[in-house]
């Protein structure tokens, strides 16, 4: 039986911004986000990473579940939230609307990925939510 390896936060960062970078290359600015979040889910998962893509999250109030929550582009091992855009430019309520997932799920890293950059580097935003 394969022992299943443990990634950090930081490491599965380094290992979608490089799987970005090389699909971003290949395809270009332009393409529907729809289109990326399914090339990089394959990226992903072809490596054997455990992805869950647009996975539907309540918000729990006052112990009540609320089904009207929010919808995550990729989670990454259970500790990355990426969520994906191919926009013009990126709003003030982006990065904000990670974290705020990010706090309602009590994961600690988010990558706002814009690949409507003309280069990719500048459309990666790591949003933090208590990673040191």
């Amino acid at each position: 039986m394969e022992e299943e390896k443990e990634f950090y936060e930081n490491d599965l960062a380094s290992i979608i911004v490089d799987a970005c970078y090389h699909i971003h290359v290949k395809l270009g600015p332009g393409l529907l986000e729809s289109v990326y979040e399914e090339i990089l889910y394959y990226e992903l998962t072809s490596i054997g990473l455990k992805v869950e893509r647009q996975k539907q999250l309540p918000v729990v109030w006052k112990g009540k579940k609320m089904e009207l929550g929010f919808r995550t582009d990729l989670i990454v091992e259970n500790k990355v939230i990426i969520e994906i855009k191919s926009v013009q430019e990126i709003h003030p309520v982006h990065p904000k609307q990670l974290l705020t997932y990010l706090k309602l799920t009590n994961m600690k890293l988010g990558l706002l990925i814009n690949f409507n950059s003309p280069l990719i580097k500048t459309g990666i935003t790591r949003v933090v939510n208590g990673l040191r």
